[in-house]
């Protein structure tokens, strides 16, 4: 773990180079820290998939010793690892049926799979929030099996509708509007991941874990969920 400054209002603390659960765990744990420990000069925090970007006021500290409250407040992380700091698992309910899901059969031939079988893996497990990006709202979510690991489409789609459950390589994803993307897709939540009436604007955030739940299209349909 290192600390390097950005520029004069911002810090940013490196804790590795893979992307895995370990440090999205750790990411989780010093979030709380760091917003308790430094709460007088904090003006934002934004965590990713390895890292925490730390924005303070300028007017209130020097950037040396924000450093050094960073490093006092970092040392403290051994005694809360293991400590789950984030309560939320947010559900997601998906319909994975054949007119939503517009990869579903390239990934079961590929991956010598049944539809049933790539689903029950897509469900299994809740997933780690690794960074929020690309379009407002998009949650990078990891890490997927290795059974239903599959790399971006060769050409990414013009449009992909919104709501759109897709796998990139060992992460999955929803889509919180209609954007081009290269995912590939295997089903669509009728759940909005943007709302711009609340006042947090996204469905999850860094830190949360997200669980997929199958549901019938008789319920996706019920949900307000769109075909098409």
């Amino acid at each position: 773990m290192k600390i390097e400054p950005v520029n004069e209002t911002s810090c940013i603390i490196y804790f590795g180079e893979s992307i895995n659960d370990e440090n999205a765990d750790t990411i989780r744990c010093a979030i709380p820290l760091i917003k308790e420990s430094l709460a007088d000069i904090l003006v934002d925090i934004i965590p990713s998939y390895t890292s925490i970007l730390v924005i303070y006021d300028f007017r209130k500290v020097k950037q040396r010793a924000c450093i050094t409250r960073l490093t006092d407040c970092l040392t403290l992380l051994s005694q809360h690892s293991g400590i789950n700091h984030s309560n939320r698992v947010i559900d997601i309910p998906t319909y994975y049926g054949d007119e939503v899901a517009l990869d579903m059969a390239y990934i079961c031939k590929s991956k010598g799979l049944s539809v049933e079988q790539v689903i029950e893996l897509h469900c299994q497990k809740a997933y780690n929030v690794y960074a929020i990006g690309f379009s407002p709202g998009f949650a990078y979510l990891g890490s997927v099996d290795d059974k239903i690991k599959i790399s971006r489409k060769p050409t990414p789609r013009l449009s992909v509708p919104m709501g759109s459950v897709g796998i990139a390589d060992d992460q999955t994803a929803v889509y919180p509007s209609s954007t081009p993307g290269g995912w590939q897709i295997i089903g669509r939540t009728p759940i909005k991941m943007m709302d711009f009436q609340s006042e947090s604007l996204t469905k999850v955030s860094v830190g949360d874990k997200v669980r997929f739940n199958s549901i019938s299209k008789q319920q996706y349909l019920e949900l307000g969920g769109i075909l098409g």
